[in-house]
């Protein structure tokens, strides 16, 4: 067609394409159309970059800001109406496919006292980190769990679930974490409601935790456990909290990361599920981390403390419960704002692809001391 522009991402470097356009090259394209097809050449360069470009941008969800229009949505819409009553992080970048960062979902999930959520499963993986309330609860295929302010909580693919507050309890939010946009880009998402609405409890309440949860023993149970995502469907604060004190006791922890610990399937060690994974990290008094990159996204929430990050040279300030998050190959670098009390960062991310795809590459900042000048 006259006039249309044509891509053709030329680099003047060897070994880069560098094709002119002429007349004839125009034509020919513009026969390859009618075959579905295209010369490589034009789009080699855009395709294959010298290093990752995310989409995503660094944002600061801030809880203060957002906690009020959370709750504002009780009195717009039910449960039954919206089937999960969430607000979800819209990343600038990634608002094509709903996401908060990469290919990462994330939102702030609001139930009141009395509520349930009907029960489904889906290809998607899912975590809940709780930030207020009492009374909540899960149900994963019939294991039933009691939540608390910032425990961490799994519905692996595939698995029955449905969330609830018991009517003895106050209005809850939580922040919810999939990889839809993931699963969606595999064309591999499936979505299925429970036949019942309700699944019935076949176990004694928080059972997997209380038998998968003890440091340093492994069940004796029938064959062991063989899915491909964690058996310790909730991992609780308090001794998450504990052992990053005792580990913060014995080590000079990471230069990038502070005292880092990585949530893990006990009965594989490895990540808690295959294709989302989770860690917590402590920022002791003052400490500033240097800063480093790394492929992978990170979705941070502040479950204690306030600080700042700097991520590609930029200051993005945070306070307790507030999420922010870490583009792919994107500098960064974390500052604990209190000379008095530690702060503690949960982090949702996609290692567990990366490194099981081979795709995992990590680089420190060079210059500068280790930490990136502000722009």
């Amino acid at each position: 067609m006259a006039g249309k522009q044509r891509e053709n991402h030329r680099e003047d470097v060897a070994g880069r394409a560098n094709v002119e356009d002429t007349p004839e090259l125009l034509a020919y394209y513009e026969d390859l159309e009618r075959y579905k097809a295209g010369a490589l050449w034009t789009v080699a360069n855009k395709i294959e970059p010298w290093e990752p470009k995310s989409q995503s941008e660094p944002v600061v969800w801030r809880y203060k800001d957002l906690r009020q229009n959370v709750l504002r949505s009780v009195e717009l819409v039910t449960p039954e109406k919206a089937g999960r009553r969430v607000i979800y992080l819209n990343n600038p970048g990634r608002t094509d496919v709903a996401a908060a960062v990469g290919w990462i979902y994330g939102g702030l999930q609001v139930m009141n006292p009395g509520e349930v959520a009907s029960a489904h499963r889906h290809s998607a993986s899912a975590i809940r980190f709780i930030m207020e309330g009492a009374g909540a609860y899960t149900v994963v295929d019939g294991h039933k769990m009691t939540l608390g302010a910032n425990d961490f909580v799994l519905t692996p693919n595939g698995t029955w679930h449905e969330h609830g507050v018991e009517a003895s309890g106050s209005p809850c939010i939580w922040q919810d974490g999939l990889d839809i946009p993931f699963v969606n880009a595999m064309e591999a998402n499936f979505y299925e409601v429970h036949p019942d609405l309700s699944q019935a409890v076949g176990y004694e309440v928080d059972d997997m935790t209380r038998t998968w949860g003890n440091p340093g023993l492994k069940p004796m149970v029938g064959d062991g456990w063989n899915k491909g995502y964690s058996p310790m469907f909730k991992y609780e604060w308090v001794p998450t909290y504990e052992s990053l004190q005792k580990y913060a006791g014995c080590t000079d922890g990471s230069p990038f990361d502070g005292v880092l610990m990585e949530y893990v399937n006990p009965a594989t060690n490895g990540p808690v599920m295959q294709t989302l994974g989770a860690s917590m990290q402590m920022l002791r008094p003052g400490e500033a981390t240097k800063a480093h990159r790394h492929t992978g996204s990170g979705l941070y929430h502040v479950a204690k403390g306030s600080g700042h990050s700097i991520i590609n040279g930029k200051r993005y300030d945070w306070a307790e419960h507030d999420i922010f998050c870490v583009p792919s190959w994107a500098w960064h670098e974390h500052v604990n704002g209190s000379d008095r009390d530690d702060a503690c960062l949960f982090c949702l991310s996609d290692l567990p692809v990366m490194r099981a795809l081979g795709l995992y590459r990590e680089q420190a900042f060079g210059d500068n001391g280790g930490n990136q000048p502000l722009l």
